[in-house]
């Protein structure tokens, strides 16, 4: 469906991993209302995905329309774009900035709404502009010009939404069941540093491949 499926089932594997605004999300509503609120929460995240892929590939299908070097010129700064990004999160892991610590001390938790909890991810996610420049930014790599670029994009928005929910589901129990488990910043200090080799090493293949 895709080019490197494997390189691509890898790498956004790893990045999915790095704790961001929606695993915060995640965290925040689990310990508001239990392991079913950050699964809802889950949901309603990596439904935004599917957003944020169409319009990517809207985006990629007029460019193609137009020209092959107008698509090499998106995929060169999409490069830089991953470049600046991998190198910020080298320089705070390396650097060891630690993360605004959660208070998951056990509260009284709040009844569980599904809807409330479907939306609150999905906006999050949805408006989050950072996601939208990433999809534009990552999603072209591993596009084949002479095949839709909507179907591919949704196929990997699919691969993604699979693995988000399995990260975010497995997250939320945690949660509810290891008081504190976010409270350390070495987890997150490793995890900032793989993401970033690897948007490093993304944006440097990106300069050095052969253009369309």
């Amino acid at each position: 469906m895709i080019d490197q499926f494997w390189t691509f089932f890898i790498a956004i594997t790893l990045l999915t991993l790095f704790p961001g605004v929606d695993s915060l999300l995640v965290v925040r509503n689990t310990s508001r209302g239990g392991w079913k609120d950050g699964i809802a929460t889950s949901t309603g995240i990596c439904s935004g995905l599917f957003v944020h892929a169409l319009v990517s590939a809207l985006g990629i299908s007029a460019i193609l329309l137009q020209s092959a070097i107008a698509f090499n010129g998106l995929k060169l700064i999409g490069g830089g774009y991953l470049l600046w990004l991998g190198s910020c999160s080298l320089w705070r892991a390396a650097h060891g900035k630690k993360s605004a610590k959660l208070d998951l001390q056990p509260t009284v938790t709040r009844q569980f709404q599904l809807l409330r909890s479907l939306r609150e991810g999905f906006v999050c996610n949805v408006f989050n502009p950072k996601t939208l420049m990433f999809y534009m930014a990552f999603l072209p790599q591993f596009i084949d010009p002479s095949r839709s670029p909507i179907i591919q994009s949704l196929f990997m928005a699919v691969i993604h939404f699979f693995i988000a929910m399995a990260y975010q589901g497995l997250l939320a129990i945690l949660v509810c069941r290891v008081s504190g488990w976010f409270r350390g910043s070495r987890l997150a200090q490793v995890l900032e540093g793989l993401a970033g080799v690897v948007l490093v090493s993304f944006g440097l293949r990106i300069f050095l491949e052969k253009r369309i």
